[in-house]
C-alpha cells in the first residue's frame, strides 16, 4: 500500500539497496544518494534536492508505524499546505476493527500516507488483535486534530478529549483518508472540538456518546457494541472449538464420555491427552457466552458494564438461554449502566460509585430480568432455533448454506460476514452440538475461503487481467484463502468492487450449499485446509469448495476479461520513470 516504499523497491538499483529499504537502514527517498565521501555529480544533485521535500514526513512517518511514537516534526522540510519556517499540521489517529487483524493496520496505512501526501504528520494508534502500544502522552498533547477510524469502541477515548475529531468506520480511513484529515482540518480552522475530559476522570459526554460519534445514529452504535462482543469472543470460539476438534481427532468422538483427567490421566496414554486437550476446549467455550456479553456491555458503558455483562452472560448459561440470552444479557447491562450513571450524585459518593454502587445494583438488576423476566422466553426462542436447525433437511438446509455463504462473501471480513460466523460458531459452542449445528459451521468455513483462492487463481490462469501489485497479492492470497481469511482478498476487492464482490457472492453461495448438500460437519470454529482431517465427508467438503473457487475465478476472469487488458508490464506502475524506454528495462519482480 506504500506506493513511495514500493516504487523505491522496484527501482533499487543492487541488492545492498534493496536489504537496506527493507530493514529501513535507507529511507526511500534517500535511495540512490552517494554516500558522504563519494562524488556526486550536477545531475544527480538535482533529484536528490527534490526527493528531501518529502524525506522528513516520510521518514517520522514510517518510524511511527506501529510503534505509537513520533520523531517529531519537520519545519522547514513538508510538503503542503504549512508555510516555511511553520511546524505541519499534525494528526493522532486510532484505527480498530473488529477481529484486530487485517482492517485496523490498512487504514493506519492509509492514514499515513494520505498524510505524507498532504504534508501533514499522521501517527497511528493500531488497537489490533495483538495487543497495542499506546501514543505517547506528549505526542497526543501537541496533536492538532485526533481521527478515528474504527468498527469497535475506542480504547481510553479520553485521552483525547478536547481537540478537533472525526469519528469514523475503519472502512472509511481505508477508503477515503484524504477527505478525513481534509474533515479535521476543517473543524481545527473552525474551532470545532469535543469537551475536555472531566476533571473526575469520566470524560467528556455520556458514556453513549464516547462510544462513538456523536452523530452516529444508535443504529450505527448498535453494531459497534455487537462488534466489540463479538471481537473479544471470537478468540475464545478458536481456542475452546480447536482443542475440542482435536481431542476428537486423537480419540474420537466419544471422548467426550472419558473420565475427569484429574483423576484418570496418565502420561503415556493417547485417550488421556485426547480427553485433556476436549476438557480444556470445554472450558474455555464455557467463557464464550460470558465474553460476549460483558464486552458488548462494555462497548456501551465502558469498564462499569463488565460486571453486569459478565454477571447476564453466565446466568444466560445457567439457564440455557444460550447465545440469544447473552446478546439481551449485554445490552440490558449496558442500558442499566448509563442509566444509573445519567443520575446526579453528591460529590462524596463519586468515588465510591464505579467500584461499589455501579457493580451492586447493575448486576442485581440484570439478574433479576434474567432469572425472573426475560430469560425464560429467550431460553424457549434458544430451543425453538436449536430445534428448527436440528430439522433441517434437503431443500431448506441448502438455501440456509447458500444464505450463510453469500453473507460470508458480501463484505469479505465485514460485518456482514461476522453475523454469519458468530451465527454458525454459536451453534457449535456446546460440549455436544447438533450434526445441523456443524454442518452449519462447515458450509461457513468453505465460503469464507472461496474469495481468497478465487482471487489467487485468477492471478494465476489470466495474469493479464491483473496489476502487478495483483498478481502478487494472488500469491499471499494462497495461504490466507487456506487459512480461512476471507480479509485475503481485499486488496482486490478495493480495486474493483463491482467486479470482484458480486463474483465472490456467487461462489460463496455455491460452496455453502453443496456443502450442506453434502452433509459435510466441522467441530472446529477455524483451521480451513488444515483441519479438513476433523471434517466429516471430506472428499465431498473439498468438492464443494473448489466448486465455489470455479465459479468465482470464471466470473471474475469473465468480467475483468469485457475491459481494456492490463498492461503487463510492471515498471509502467513506477511512478516518476522517466520515459517509456526507460520503463521497459525495469526488471520484472519475482
Amino acid at each position: 500500500m506504500n506506493e513511495e516504499f514500493t516504487s523505491a523497491l522496484r527501482s533499487a538499483g543492487d541488492a545492498a539497496d534493496a536489504a537496506a529499504l527493507i530493514r529501513g537502514e535507507k529511507a526511500p527517498a534517500d535511495l540512490g544518494k552517494p554516500s558522504d565521501d563519494a562524488p556526486a555529480d550536477a545531475g544527480a544533485d538535482e533529484p536528490a534536492a527534490q526527493d528531501t521535500a518529502v524525506a522528513p514526513a516520510a521518514a517520522s512517518a514510517d518510524a511511527t508505524a506501529g510503534s505509537g511514537t513520533t520523531t517529531g516534526p519537520a519545519p522547514a522540510a513538508t510538503t503542503g499546505p504549512a508555510d516555511a519556517g511553520e511546524r505541519p499540521f499534525r494528526i493522532v489517529a486510532v484505527t480498530s476493527c473488529p477481529t484486530g487483524i487485517a482492517h485496523t493496520y490498512m487504514a493506519a496505512e492509509s492514514l499515513e500516507s494520505a498524510g505524507r501526501e498532504a504534508g501533514i504528520e499522521v501517527v497511528v494508534e493500531t488497537q489490533g488483535s495483538a495487543g497495542f502500544t499506546r501514543l505517547d502522552p506528549a505526542v497526543v498533547a501537541a496533536a492538532d486534530g485526533v481521527i478515528f477510524a474504527h468498527d469497535v469502541p475506542v480504547r481510553d477515548k479520553d485521552r483525547f478529549a478536547g481537540k478537533p475529531t472525526v469519528d469514523v468506520g475503519v472502512k472509511a480511513g481505508i477508503n477515503r483518508p484524504a477527505e478525513l484529515i481534509a474533515e479535521v482540518r476543517g473543524k481545527a480552522e473552525r474551532g470545532e472540538a469535543t469537551a475536555p475530559a472531566a476533571a473526575d476522570g469520566t470524560g467528556a459526554g455520556t458514556p453513549v456518546e464516547r462510544a462513538g460519534g456523536a452523530t452516529e445514529g444508535y443504529g450505527t452504535k448498535l453494531r459497534t457494541w455487537l462488534m466489540s462482543g463479538v471481537s473479544y469472543m471470537v478468540p475464545f470460539v478458536a481456542a475452546g472449538g480447536l482443542l475440542i476438534a482435536l481431542g476428537f481427532a486423537i480419540g474420537g468422538y466419544k471422548i467426550n464420555k472419558a473420565p475427569s483427567v484429574m483423576d484418570h490421566f496418565v502420561w503415556t496414554q493417547t485417550d488421556s491427552w485426547a480427553a485433556l486437550l476436549f476438557q480444556i476446549g470445554v472450558v474455555s467455550f464455557g467463557f464464550l457466552v460470558p465474553v460476549l456479553a460483558g464486552y458488548i456491555a462494555y462497548g456501551m458503558a465502558d469498564r462499569p458494564g463488565l460486571v453486569p455483562g459478565f454477571v447476564g452472560g453466565a446466568i444466560s448459561l445457567t439457564i440455557n438461554a444460550g447465545f440469544l440470552g447473552g446478546l439481551a444479557a449485554g445490552l440490558i447491562a449496558g442500558g442499566v449502566v448509563l442509566s444509573i450513571q445519567r443520575v446526579r450524585v453528591p460529590a462524596a459518593m463519586r468515588g465510591i460509585m464505579p467500584v461499589v454502587v455501579i457493580p451492586l445494583i447493575s448486576a442485581a438488576v440484570v439478574g433479576f430480568l434474567m432469572f425472573v423476566v426475560i430469560g425464560k422466553p429467550i431460553a424457549a426462542a434458544q430451543k425453538g432455533m436449536t430445534d428448527w436447525l436440528n430439522h433441517l433437511t434437503g431443500s431448506n438446509a441448502v438455501l440456509l448454506g447458500g444464505l450463510l455463504g453469500l453473507m460470508m462473501c458480501f463484505d469479505l471480513g465485514g460485518p456482514v460476514n461476522k453475523v454469519a460466523y458468530t451465527f454458525a460458531t454459536a451453534g457449535i459452542a456446546v460440549a455436544a452440538p447438533s450434526d445441523s449445528a456443524m454442518k452449519i459451521m462447515a458450509a461457513v468455513m468453505a465460503a469464507g475461503m472461496v474469495p481468497p483462492l478465487a482471487m489467487a487463481l485468477a492471478t494465476t490462469v489470466r495474469g493479464r487481467l491483473f496489476t502487478q501489485t495483483e498478481r502478487e497479492n494472488g500469491k499471499a492470497a494462497w495461504v490466507l484463502g487456506a487459512s480461512f481469511i476471507t480479509e485475503g482478498a481485499i486488496p482486490f476487492a478495493a480495486a474493483d468492487p463491482l467486479r470482484v464482490i458480486p463474483s465472490a457472492m456467487a461462489g460463496g453461495a455455491v460452496t455453502g450449499a453443496l456443502s450442506m448438500a453434502f452433509g459435510a460437519t466441522l467441530r472446529a470454529p477455524h483451521g480451513g485446509i488444515f483441519v479438513v482431517p476433523l471434517i466429516g465427508n471430506p472428499l465431498l467438503y473439498l468438492v464443494a469448495l473448489a466448486a465455489g473457487v470455479c465459479v468465482t475465478t470464471a466470473l471474475v476472469v469473465l468480467l475483468k476479461g469485457l475491459r481494456a487488458p492490463v498492461a503487463e508490464d510492471p515498471a509502467a506502475q513506477i511512478p516518476g520513470a522517466a520515459t517509456a524506454d526507460a520503463q521497459r528495462k525495469q526488471p520484472v519482480a519475482a
